[in-house]
């Protein structure tokens, strides 16, 4: 009994050890981005214009000095069309979202901690793409047109989610984040006389793995 005891005590304070050692970690995650799209008006009425939800992949890089708080860099891309919809109608064009962002994270728990909730907020870039083929005439193109072009908008990111210890080096996450910009305007760009006002909120729930060193 007193050698089990002496066993499962070394193997906690290596986990220990090893977790409080750990700075860096990287890792991927994979899940789905689900958009709230925004009202376009003009004097005959009312639809909405955005992007469709989609598939959403992508990696990060996190530092880990302080017990409370890290932060990482982070890059996800989605397969998200652009989309006008309205008066039983909608157009679509195939399309495509890039993010890269700096977070900072605030943990629950400490670095030796096997569960470590966390809240998230940080900004950086969000690039819209149309890579449809273009037409002569679009459905509702009297509210806006779907374009074969790219922007880049301004990106602010929050969120949370926690990090699950499988192994003293690998890191299970579960993590939700809104990705906020403005509208990106010239990739659907209103149609003269159409207005589109507020911002777009992309959620993004995604579940991956990270290792530690």
């Amino acid at each position: 009994m007193a050698r089990r005891l002496l066993c499962a005590a070394s193997a906690t304070l290596l986990l220990a050890s090893a977790g409080l050692a750990q700075k860096w970690e990287a890792g991927g995650a994979a899940g789905g981005g689900f958009y709230r799209n925004l009202a376009v008006t003009n004097p005959a009425g009312n639809a909405t214009a955005g992007l469709g939800n989609g598939p959403v992949f992508g990696g990060y890089v996190g530092h880990h000095p302080y017990r409370y708080m890290s932060g990482e860099l982070r890059y996800s891309f989605s397969a998200a069309s652009l989309k006008v919809s309205g008066n039983g109608e909608e157009a679509c064009f195939k399309g495509q979202a890039h993010a890269v962002h700096y977070d900072y994270l605030f943990h629950a728990g400490g670095r030796e901690a096997r569960v470590r909730p966390f809240a998230a907020v940080g900004g950086g870039v969000k690039i819209f793409r149309g890579t449809g083929v273009e037409t002569a005439y679009q459905n509702l193109q009297n509210f806006a047109l779907l374009t074969r072009t790219r922007q880049v908008m301004p990106l602010i990111s929050v969120g949370g989610g926690t990090r699950i210890a499988l192994s003293p080096r690998v890191w299970l996450r579960v993590e939700f984040r809104d990705q906020i910009t403005p509208f990106p305007k010239e990739v659907v760009a209103p149609a003269p006389g159409a207005r589109i006002k507020g911002w777009l909120h992309d959620f993004v729930p995604m579940a991956g793995v990270g290792l530690a060193w």
